[in-house]
């Protein structure tokens, strides 16, 4: 029975994840991006401050790969934790 329990359990979490995978593929938003020649271009000194608004745009651009990256190995990390515990 309880066999039963934990193999609905990962089939509803492997269907869920198929299903935001799917959604997140179909209804993405448009973004505007920067490209990293933007920060070469604005490097003269008569434009400072909108040249340090663009470095920090991409800063921001970098930084969210590796958030997401981590955020997942730390969701993997605790399903795997949860696994050798049960």
């Amino acid at each position: 029975m309880l066999d039963n329990i934990k193999l609905d359990k990962r089939v509803m979490q492997k269907r869920i994840t198929i299903l935001f995978f799917i959604l997140a593929f179909f209804f993405s938003l448009n973004v505007g991006a920067q490209c990293a020649m933007c920060r070469a271009a604005l490097g003269g000194e008569s434009n400072s401050v909108q040249a340090q608004a663009v470095n920090d745009g991409i800063v921001y651009l970098m930084a969210v790969p590796y958030v997401l990256v981590a955020g997942i190995g730390y969701a993997v990390y605790r399903m795997r934790k949860n696994n050798k515990t049960n």
